[in-house]
């Protein structure tokens, strides 16, 4: 394959089964008819807007149609798409613009403010508006469609390596870095998991997490074209019209995060849906806690832990129904085609069940960083191997295990310790909904944990009872000398804690 248009190859192979469901507008869409969007959407890249091979189009805007449209057009035209965090404020989004120098940015309605405070700051090139309200002067989408005029066909120009898209990482530890990520990477990615994750024709997924992040796009969507299965497509979050709609389009397979996963299990459709159709959910962008686990297999749906970052593409590891129980806490054994190793500071390959550094090397690892050979050459040694900056270890089975983020770890008394298994263990006390676990200074112990909960709804919970809970099922280095229940954590969009708020609440406390 010369590219990744994977949209284009199905399209041949079976135009007229349904590949896309629309929650918003009711629409159902074939192979055929994707494809015919698609390359639209390309020709008037290259020949409305003048686009070349290699320029850069950013797309600020929620799910819907046209965002596939426009990621799908990126393997048709070499136009390299840059999908931009919805959540961002003008001044962020300036950063990424300035960074990647884009010809055109299309938007949507709802973020037509954002892009006008982004003009003061930023060179957007050429706007392009998916909605007439709020669009102003700018060109209107359904306008630059026309036009072209109707085409099918655009030629693919792309190699392997050449970029399909870049994903910004989310900043929270610094400067946002631009991952490029080439056609191999798209295309390995879905390779590898309808392989292994054994997805077909059959399957049907249910799509709410933003399509401007890597789970979104790469997680079902591209592997499940792949096969020819089915995606529903929604505009946003909602438990109950997520709940009918999983239920509606017979739904097998779908990807959430624990705080999804959660409201999910909340909401009253949970117990009443008929979900035999459900071959299992599965939980990435942060550790899955073994007690909501529980609640699934309850309900009688197998819940998979997953891994994955954008640097190395969203799905690496892989296991079976059974494991999913058997090893509850485990990301899976590495997908085919991909290596995985455990590492010391030294580089040394550690044996069964010691910590240490989690690196990859395959053809779904990225090409680095846009624009920042030194962070490329710090992610990616001269062998090829990603190291990911992720602790983790590796079972006797070969299961691997994220034990927490290398830069989370924090070292008490001259002992590592690892604030993930501190919040799996806090997470299993019936009164809490959430927890976070930090490193602070501390005079005589070097560093200390301090502990941010969340009492889960109706719920009442005291430090002194949470001390006692993890005093009987830790060491006493791991226990956090300081519980704070708060309100909520601040979260990425993508359900990851921002610890980085966390401490500088605290430090800020301190000096007061």
């Amino acid at each position: 394959m010369i590219c990744a248009d994977i949209i284009g190859e199905r399209s041949r192979l079976s135009p007229d089964r349904t590949a896309v469901v629309d929650v918003a507008t009711g629409a159902r869409l074939t192979y055929h008819e994707v494809n015919i969007r698609t390359a639209a959407t390309a020709r008037a890249w290259l020949y409305g807007l003048g686009l070349k091979h290699g320029d850069r189009v950013g797309i600020l805007s929620g799910n819907r149609l046209e965002f596939l449209d426009a990621f799908f057009a990126a393997a048709k035209s070499g136009v390299i798409l840059v999908p931009l965090g919805t959540r961002l404020t003008a001044a962020e989004l300036a950063v990424i613009v300035s960074d990647c120098g884009l010809s055109a940015l299309v938007y949507g309605a709802e973020h037509a403010k954002t892009v006008r405070e982004l003009t003061a700051h930023a060179d957007v090139g050429r706007l392009v508006a998916l909605d007439e309200d709020g669009a102003g002067d700018d060109l209107v989408w359904g306008t630059l469609l026309a036009s072209i005029g109707d085409g099918e066909y655009v030629p693919a120009v792309c190699q392997p390596d050449d970029p399909y898209c870049l994903l910004y990482t989310s900043g929270t530890t610094g400067r946002p870095k631009g991952v490029i990520t080439p056609h191999r990477m798209v295309a390995w990615n879905a390779y590898n998991t309808v392989a292994c994750w054994q997805l077909s024709e059959d399957d049907v997924s249910s799509i709410f997490t933003p399509l401007y992040h890597a789970g979104g796009l790469g997680a079902f969507l591209m592997p499940i074209l792949l096969a020819g299965g089915r995606i529903v497509l929604h505009r946003e979050f909602d438990p109950t019209e997520v709940w009918r709609v999983i239920e509606e389009e017979r739904c097998t397979v779908v990807l959430g995060v624990p705080t999804i996963w959660k409201m999910l299990a909340d909401a009253p459709e949970f117990k009443t849906s008929e979900l035999g159709h459900v071959r299992w959910f599965i939980s990435g962008g942060a550790p899955m806690p073994r007690h909501l686990v529980g609640i699934f297999r309850d309900r009688g749906i197998v819940m998979r832990q997953g891994y994955g970052l954008t640097e190395v593409g969203v799905n690496c590891f892989a296991m079976s129904d059974d494991e999913a129980w058997a090893k509850a806490g485990s990301i899976g054994r590495p997908l085919m085609f991909t290596e995985a190793k455990v590492i010391d500071e030294g580089g040394q390959f550690l044996g069964p069940d010691e910590v240490g550094e989690l690196c990859f090397r395959g053809p779904h690892v990225s090409a680095g960083y846009w624009n920042n050979p030194e962070a490329t050459a710090e992610a990616l040694d001269k062998e090829g191997w990603f190291h990911t900056g992720d602790m983790a270890r590796c079972d006797a089975d070969g299961f691997f295990y994220i034990v927490g983020r290398a830069k989370d770890m924090f070292i008490s008394g001259g002992v590592n310790v690892y604030p993930a298994e501190i919040e799996n263990v806090l997470l299993q006390h019936a009164s809490l909904a959430d927890a976070a676990v930090v490193g602070v200074p501390h005079p005589t112990w070097g560093e200390v944990g301090v502990a941010f909960v969340v009492a889960a709804e109706g719920e009442e919970v005291t430090a002194e009872d949470l001390g006692e809970f993890v005093g009987d099922r830790l060491a006493r280095y791991k226990i956090p000398k300081e519980f704070r229940i708060v309100d909520v954590l601040p979260r990425t969009p993508y359900g990851k804690v921002v610890k980085g708020e966390l401490v500088e609440a605290w430090k800020k406390e301190q000096e007061n």
